[in-house]
C-alpha cells in the first residue's frame, strides 16, 4: 500500500491574524479620544490680531488672578487643614524622639517653632502638639506657647494659643469645655492634669491666684460674631485650668513679648517674601500671555497649571500671617 499523495494546488488556509490591542469598538473610541486630545494640545492657534491682543491679554490675566484667588480660598478653609495635619505628625516625631532620648526643651527659652508640649483634651477629642511661639507662622504648625511663660505643667501660670479656623483648627471647641474637664499636658519632665475653672471673655473676672505650688493653663483663641464669625474674628476667648501641684520651672524666662505674638496679633516679616511671590506670580502670568499666542491654550494651561498651584499655595502661607494668629 503506497502512502497518500498531497495535491500540489492544495494550500491551506491561511492562520488568522492575530487580534491588535484597540481593535474592538472600546479600543477605537480610546485610539480616537487620544487623538482629539493630542490634536487639541498641540495645534497652533489662531494669530491674534491687533486689535484682540488687548482682550486677549487681559482674558489670560483674569483667568490666572481667578485661579489664584479661588485657590487661596480653597486653601485657607480646607487644604490648610491638611498642611497643618502634616506638620502635627513632623512635629510629634520629632517631640516623642526628644521625650525618650531626655533632651525635651524644659525652658525657659526654647527655639521658636520646636514641639514644647503635648496637650490633650478628651472632652473635645483634642490631641495636639504644641510649638514654641504664638506669631502668624507659628500657629499654622499647631497651638502655639507664649514665650514669656512657663512651659505647660509648670508651677505658675503658662498660656497655650490656638486658632479656631483655619489651618486645622484646633482650638474651635475649647468655649464647648465645662468646668471640671481635664486637660492633659506631656513635656519633658512628665504628664501634668489640669482641671477647668472656667470660660472667660474681656471684661470677665479672672479666677483666683494660684496656690503657690499649682499649675495654671490658660488657653486662648478667638471668636466673632454674625454667619460667618469664625472667619471674622473680633475678639479673644480665654478658657483657664489648674493644677494642684507643677514641675518645677527654670528661671530666665524672656519679659518682653513680640508685637507679632500677642493675642490676635499680625505678623509683618513675611511682606518680603509676599512681594517675591506676588512678582513670581506677574512673571508667570506674563509668560502664560506669550505662550498662548504660539500654543493652544489648553497645552498652556496643563503645563502651567501645577507651577500657578505652587505658587498660590506658597503665597496664601505667606499672605495668612497677616491675618490674626487665632484665626
Amino acid at each position: 500500500m503506497s502512502a497518500p499523495t498531497l495535491d500540489p494546488q492544495v494550500t491551506p488556509p491561511p492562520a488568522p491574524e492575530p487580534r491588535r490591542r484597540g481593535s474592538g469598538r472600546l479600543g477605537q473610541s480610546v485610539v480616537r479620544l487620544r487623538d482629539r486630545v493630542l490634536e487639541r494640545l498641540t495645534s497652533r492657534p489662531r494669530p491674534v490680531s491687533p486689535s484682540e491682543e488687548p482682550a486677549f491679554v487681559l482674558s489670560s490675566a483674569f483667568t490666572m488672578i481667578a485661579v489664584v484667588c479661588l485657590w487661596a480660598v480653597a486653601q485657607l478653609l480646607f487644604f490648610s487643614d491638611l498642611s497643618q495635619s502634616r506638620a502635627q505628625d513632623l512635629l510629634y516625631r520629632e517631640f516623642r524622639t526628644a521625650v525618650a532620648s531626655g533632651t525635651a526643651s524644659l525652658g525657659p527659652v526654647s527655639e521658636v517653632d520646636s514641639p514644647v508640649a503635648l496637650l490633650r483634651i478628651p472632652a473635645i477629642g483634642l490631641e495636639q502638639v504644641v510649638v514654641e511661639g504664638t506669631a502668624s507662622g507659628d500657629t499654622q504648625l499647631g497651638p502655639g506657647h507664649q514665650r514669656t511663660t512657663v512651659l505647660p505643667g509648670q508651677v505658675g501660670t503658662s498660656v497655650v494659643m490656638g486658632r479656631a479656623a483655619t489651618y486645622g483648627a484646633p482650638f474651635a471647641d475649647i468655649t464647648a469645655l465645662k468646668p471640671g474637664d481635664t486637660i492633659e499636658a506631656v513635656t519633658g519632665q512628665g504628664t501634668v492634669e489640669f482641671k477647668v475653672l472656667d470660660i472667660r471673655r474681656a471684661g470677665d473676672p479672672y479666677p483666683q491666684p494660684r496656690a503657690a505650688t499649682a499649675a495654671r493653663l490658660t488657653l486662648v483663641t478667638a471668636e466673632g460674631s454674625g454667619s460667618l464669625s469664625s472667619l471674622t474674628p473680633d475678639r479673644a476667648v480665654y478658657v483657664d485650668a489648674e493644677a494642684a501641684k507643677g514641675f518645677p520651672a527654670p528661671a530666665g524666662l524672656p519679659t518682653v513679648l513680640p508685637e507679632s505674638e500677642q493675642v490676635m496679633a499680625h505678623d509683618t516679616s513675611g511682606l518680603p517674601l509676599l512681594a517675591l511671590c506676588l512678582a513670581l506670580l506677574l512673571a508667570t502670568t506674563l509668560g502664560v500671555v506669550a505662550a498662548r499666542q504660539r500654543y493652544s491654550a489648553a497645552l498652556v494651561w496643563v503645563v502651567t497649571l501645577p507651577v500657578v498651584i505652587a505658587l498660590s499655595w506658597a503665597t496664601t502661607d505667606v499672605a495668612a500671617r497677616l491675618l490674626p494668629n487665632l484665626m
